[in-house]
């Protein structure tokens, strides 16, 4: 899953495809364009930042920003597009220019997002996030067991989704990285990633470029790409089965390699 986050302010990439404030549909095709040549299946557009404290923007906003990417891009490229997106109007209007998923940081809790993402019948990501929004994800977060606190939270969000009408199969889960956690509260829900497969769905990881990969390496933003790629290697070695990232060809090796690996130790190789 290559990032393509279509705002002016998001930690790694905002404000690539704008000009004087304003998005250039043809610049964010550009970078979708590239990211499916270097391997990936799905391009997730994102139209608010939701990087630890980042302020909401309107309805209206989030709509200007994604649908022209979206329509662009669906009809130029033979790749699913993702909604990153946490807004019931967002999902309407997205999904009926030919979206294929919908992947909420917020796990459809605002008002009318359940509803909303149940009537397009697109497949959905829950995230996990403690805190209420991204403002506030990372004031202090405590857990007493991260692990089994994000699996409950999953859990429930499944419940809710199911009993709305979303079928459980068309559901994707992320643990959250970053989302209201400390870097010990990271690693350690890496490091037993695999507990959370008892929820019987696919994972979706999101390290790229991360805070988390800072902390440990101390690197800036544009200097993570080697230790994002050993996140992206013990993710599917641990069962991820979506990769989310800004660096795609770099991404896309590790991953095959380490598939390879896997494949190997299960007798199925080539």
């Amino acid at each position: 899953m290559g990032i393509l986050n279509v705002t002016p302010d998001s930690f790694s990439d905002g404000g690539s495809y704008h000009d004087d404030g304003r998005l250039v549909a043809e610049r964010a095709l550009q970078r979708a364009a590239g990211m499916v040549a270097e391997g990936a299946g799905i391009i997730d557009i994102g139209g608010e930042s939701t990087r630890p404290g980042a302020e909401p923007v309107s309805v209206q906003e989030e709509l200007d920003r994604v649908l022209p990417a979206v329509e662009l891009i669906r009809r130029e490229l033979d790749v699913v597009i993702s909604i990153d997106s946490s807004t019931p109007e967002v999902f309407t209007e997205a999904a009926a220019l030919g979206a294929g998923l919908l992947n909420d940081v917020r796990a459809l809790a605002r008002d009318g997002a359940v509803a909303a993402a149940a009537a397009t019948g697109l497949p959905v990501c829950l995230m996990h996030m403690q805190g209420n929004t991204p403002a506030d994800m990372q004031l202090a977060p405590h857990y007493d067991d991260v692990v089994q606190e994000v699996s409950a939270f999953l859990s429930q969000r499944i419940g809710a989704c199911v009993a709305a009408g979303i079928p459980r199969e068309r559901l994707i889960l992320d643990p959250g990285f970053g989302f209201g956690k400390t870097l010990e509260h990271n690693l350690r829900l890496l490091n037993r990633m695999e507990e959370l497969h008892e929820l019987g769905l696919p994972l979706l990881v999101g390290t790229s470029r991360k805070t988390m990969v800072g902390q440990v390496l101390d690197r800036p933003v544009d200097q993570r790409l080697h230790g994002s790629l050993a996140t992206a290697v013990i993710a599917v070695g641990k069962g991820a089965r979506i990769i989310r990232v800004h660096d795609v060809a770099a991404t896309v090796d590790a991953v095959r390699m380490t598939e390879a690996v896997l494949r190997e130790a299960k007798g199925d190789v080539e």
